[in-house]
């Protein structure tokens, strides 16, 4: 069964975090909202595996 990778598996981590906070740069916060809204959207499809968007999920409600 897939299980979601919850290490530290992100190549160029920081540069990720600067596009990132780039791409929301002069938006409206309804604007970044839904800029992370299709984000989500194209990384579940890229996923693809309901059982780790499940995983997923679970793990961003848990308290932190």
């Amino acid at each position: 069964m897939p299980q979601l990778i919850t290490t530290p598996n992100l190549d160029a981590a920081d540069d990720f975090y600067e596009a990132l906070i780039d791409a929301h740069q002069g938006l409206s916060s309804a604007d970044s909202h839904a800029l992370n809204a299709r984000l989500v959207l194209l990384l579940a499809n890229h996923i693809g595996s309901l059982a780790v968007l499940r995983e997923a999920l679970a793990a961003a409600q848990a308290p932190g």
